[in-house]
């Protein structure tokens, strides 16, 4: 028998997931959560495992730390926001059960292997990017020091890093993520405003070849080589999904790009359509429009697409790989077809200028996404986007959050400030949203379904609540910015 290990997605901000999927590992302006889809392969690996997904089961911090007390391995995810709470989390978990063995992965320890380690001794040690054969090794019995892509200390006290693991190539050969659903999770736990709920999410493939600079899993975890799990591999496990979770409303392919290569689209799509499933996905500009009818006619009724700005030299600071005009004429084929955006906006990306968030607005507005989210450019360690702030003195701030999880700014431009960027996030949705046109989409969707209607209700308390923490946090900051200049003078 392996040791007995729990997977811990760690309790994290009230109504907020600090460990969130592979689109945001932050908070949202929303009540919102995504399945630790990782953590859940070499759950799925280990017999006698568990998956803890503290957040939106409600776990407590004294709840989470007696039910880890029956595991001899526990292995948390952990993100840049959250780090210092997982610390804490980790320390009491030692206290107790001081035999306990405490492994952290996650993007943030594979960045920064020697700070994590040296930050608690709880930490016994780190499994480096792709971990899911380094727990399921280490759980097995084998010794650290024959472990690949884990950092750990020696005998000694000295801190080690074993060399780094090759990336899985054969995704066919790992387990089926949805059967720990099934076994830990409540799948009605899990809510994003933009999709139909319930609703369950996985991966069809690993990695991402594009080169966006700001992206955190391709540049830290799961690399830029895109590999694939074979059609039939993915159907199987729709089948399978469809069956165990009679209730759910649709699933979600959570790939960093779903549609990356059209063969291979336009052949899951053709297997994907006689299940009569509903299905969203990602989806970069750059995708053709006969792609976009066969996943429309296979059932997809979402795309999540990152538009990020609309001024063509952000585009091209950041490495998008695409063009306004492509996004344009993508987004006019996707509503022609009856696909639903969400669009993904954000600001504070190199070369950021007041008349660049102008032109962003414009932009967005030009689009008429269903839904949108803006956010405030993280520059996560390990991404070109942090090594840029660094090496021009932007980055002034490494906190990412503020107690209550909320996004924060951590740069100030020549022109821009922390404020300003926080101001531009409240200043976009407000007249995103605000339109006459957007407005009555959503109240006639609200008028359409009572469970909708109450979803969107308990959202815009939420958002108004965090519209009037906005407002407090760039007075504040203006403020103190203020005294800050008088004191020097």
């Amino acid at each position: 028998m392996p040791m007995k290990t729990l997977f811990l997605n760690p309790p994290s901000f009230e109504h907020f997931d600090a460990g969130a999927g592979s689109r945001w590992p932050a908070s949202r302006e929303i009540e919102s959560y995504w399945y630790p889809v990782w953590l859940c392969y070499p759950a799925a690996m280990l017999e006698g495992s568990r998956v803890l997904d503290a957040p939106p089961h409600h776990v407590s911090w004294a709840q989470t730390v007696e039910i880890a007390k029956d595991y001899d391995l526990v292995v948390l995810f952990t993100s840049t926001p959250g780090f210092e709470n997982d610390v804490k989390i980790a320390e009491e978990l030692k206290a107790a059960k001081p035999s306990q063995k405490i492994a952290f992965v996650g993007p943030h320890v594979t960045v920064k292997p020697n700070e994590s380690l040296m930050a608690s001794n709880a930490i016994e040690w780190i499994g480096r990017k792709e971990f899911d054969y380094a727990v399921y090794e280490y759980a097995q019995g084998k010794d650290l020091s024959q472990i690949e892509g884990v950092s750990y200390r020696g005998p000694g006290g000295e801190i080690r890093h074993n060399p780094d693991r090759s990336q899985v190539q054969d995704l066919d050969a790992l387990p089926f993520v949805t059967d720990v659903y099934k076994r830990d999770f409540q799948i009605e736990n899990y809510n994003v405003p933009f999709l139909l709920h319930p609703y369950v999410s996985f991966y069809t493939t690993r990695g991402c070849p594009a080169q966006c600079t700001f992206c955190l899993w391709p540049q830290t975890l799961s690399g830029h080589p895109w590999r694939v799990r074979s059609s039939d591999n993915v159907v199987e496990e729709v089948k399978r999904c469809m069956k165990m979770f009679p209730q759910m409303k649709e699933i979600f392919f959570d790939d960093d790009t779903f549609n990356y290569k059209k063969s291979r689209t336009l052949e899951l799509c053709a297997k994907l359509k006689p299940l009569g499933l509903t299905w969203s996905c990602t989806s970069r500009v750059t995708t053709d429009p006969e792609t976009l009818k066969a996943m429309k006619d296979a059932g997809c009724r979402l795309m999540i697409v990152g538009y990020e700005t609309g001024d063509p030299q952000i585009l091209k600071n950041i490495k998008k790989g695409a063009t306004l005009e492509q996004a344009r004429k993508f987004t006019k084929e996707a509503h022609r077809l009856g696909l639903i955006i969400h669009g993904d906006f954000i600001v504070g990306l190199p070369g950021e200028t007041k008349a660049s968030i102008d032109a962003t607005i414009a932009f967005a507005k030009e689009l008429d996404c269903e839904t949108i989210q803006v956010s405030v450019g993280h520059a996560y360690p390990g991404t070109e986007f942090h090594q840029y702030l660094t090496d021009n003195s932007f980055l002034t701030s490494s906190l990412m959050t503020d107690a209550g999880g909320h996004q924060l700014p951590q740069m100030d431009y020549p022109e821009l400030t922390k404020a300003d960027l926080m101001e531009a996030v409240e200043r976009f949705y407000a007249e995103y949203y605000f339109r006459p046109r957007t407005a009555w989409r959503l109240v006639r969707k609200a008028l359409s379904d009572w469970n909708e209607f109450k979803r969107l209700a308990k959202e815009a308390r939420e958002y108004m609540g965090l519209r009037s923490q906005r407002k407090v946090f760039v007075a504040e900051t203006r403020a103190h910015a203020a005294a800050e200049k008088v004191s020097v003078n």
